[in-house]
């Protein structure tokens, strides 16, 4: 009985299944490469319910982070300001703007703000706040600038590498604990130095084994 398909057919099929295979194996590869964290997420602008600057806050107006991140110093977690708190000042400042109509309609029923989050970690790293801070980090270190972003984005990868990176190496990014949030703070000397002096005295000693960030 004759063969439906030469040979040369055949080889061609061959060639072509392969070509495929390599092309979606290269496709999958180039994928998890360009989706990475530190590629991904970096540059993460995500439209916010109200056009908060926080150039204008903490950078013009000089309001410390902590105002409204209140438990950045005593929480594994940075809070999200209430509605109450930017109405402390916006009961009297630009009370009838309506880029703050969502900010009084929250107010007076009680609903939160959507607001969207930026800088995320996955479920499975434990991340604290009060550790760090505590430390000597700033703000600076993970979140850059803040106060010369009208809107704020992400400006570090967060990933893996970039943790230990810090971890195996903090000195650069210590400081004494009273210049945490001084976002615009200047050393007068090597600030390696300076958390090398801090971390002497204050026997920090960050972990990089595992269950530091895995728990």
């Amino acid at each position: 009985m004759k063969p439906i398909f030469s040979k040369s057919a055949d080889r061609y099929l061959r060639i072509a299944v392969s070509a495929i295979l390599l092309a979606a194996v290269a496709a999958v590869t180039l994928s998890a490469y360009l989706f990475r964290p530190e590629r991904a997420d970096v540059g993460y602008r995500p439209v916010q319910p109200v056009p908060y600057s926080h150039k204008l806050h903490a950078g013009n107006l000089g309001l410390d982070c902590r105002y409204c991140h209140f438990t950045i110093e005593v929480s594994a977690y940075a809070a999200i300001p209430s509605t109450e708190t930017c109405m402390n000042c916006h009961t009297r400042v630009k009370a009838e703007s309506p880029q703050l109509q969502l900010v009084r309609e929250s107010y007076a029923t009680g609903q939160p703000i959507p607001w969207v989050h930026i800088h995320k970690l996955p479920d499975y790293v434990y991340f604290n706040h009060r550790a760090h801070l505590n430390a000597g980090v700033s703000c600076v270190t993970c979140h850059g600038r803040v106060d010369q972003m009208a809107e704020v984005h992400q400006v570090k990868p967060l990933s893996m590498a970039w943790c230990l990176e810090c971890h195996r190496n903090p000195a650069p990014e210590i400081r004494p604990r009273e210049l945490i949030t001084k976002l615009d703070w200047v050393p007068d000397r090597d600030p390696a130095e300076i958390g090398r002096e801090l971390i002497a005295k204050n026997h920090i000693n960050p972990p990089t084994n595992c269950s530091g960030c895995h728990r």
